[in-house]
């Protein structure tokens, strides 16, 4: 099984010593290859080596986990961020889909999912999608703001997951019936462009098919069938 290189950021030893005990003895893949009692001291220890998997606490001493988690996303996007909490608070979980945040658990989760999470979120999920899609009024919020990045540019940078401004675009002209050469016309982009969208689509809502991925949609408030 593939080695994972995590990184542990909490400013209480004691939990960073339980973290790491437990992801050792359930997983001796799982190789903790730094521990930071503080933002300030990961962003130093970064400097020397980069972890696959970092999991943070949402509230340090001198900054947020949410802040730590922008930091480190934009010094290596390719490193997932796993922000546990104590409590579970919804404007955290937008705030953590907006910076990038690849899961977002609480601190009485148990060794074993844990475990599970980062061998997850190093094979590029993001379960964060769960923990947002259970809550109708978050997901229809996340939704609208695909949608105001989608009026200011439909190719801005994603900054949210699962789907960028784009792919939403994409998702809507899928529910409407339209073929790839149709949805390239709409949006004014190339067949490959539509399919290569379409496969990222599949890939985050982990469905197998277009039809799969609009019924997930639907389900789940992404989108309405008046809006298709």
């Amino acid at each position: 099984m593939e080695r994972i290189r995590v990184g542990i950021v909490d400013d209480l030893a004691l939990f960073r010593h339980g973290v790491r005990s437990a992801l050792k003895e359930l997983d001796p893949g799982l190789d903790v290859i730094l521990e930071a009692s503080s933002g300030r001291q990961l962003v130093e220890l970064l400097q020397q080596q980069m972890p696959d998997v970092l999991i943070v606490d949402s509230t340090l001493n001198d900054m947020s986990g949410l802040d730590v988690t922008k930091i480190v996303k934009q010094q290596n996007p390719s490193v997932g961020v796993v922000i546990i909490t104590a409590f579970e608070d919804e404007e955290e979980l937008f705030k953590a889909i907006k910076v990038g945040a690849a899961a977002y658990v609480t601190k009485d989760i148990a060794p074993a999912e844990l475990v599970s999470v980062v061998r997850r979120v190093q094979q590029g999920n993001y379960l964060i999608n769960d923990s947002v899609l259970a809550r109708p009024l978050l997901a229809s919020r996340v939704l609208h703001t695909f949608r105001e990045l989608a009026i200011v540019g439909p190719d801005t940078e994603p900054i949210f997951v699962p789907l960028s401004a784009r792919e939403v675009e994409v998702l809507e002209n899928i529910a409407r019936g339209n073929s790839n050469k149709e949805i390239a016309r709409n949006l004014g982009i190339s067949d490959q462009t539509v399919k290569n969208h379409i496969t990222s689509i599949l890939r985050k809502l982990q469905v197998n098919d277009r039809t799969e991925a609009v019924v997930y949609a639907l389900k789940h408030g992404w989108i309405k069938m008046e809006q298709v």
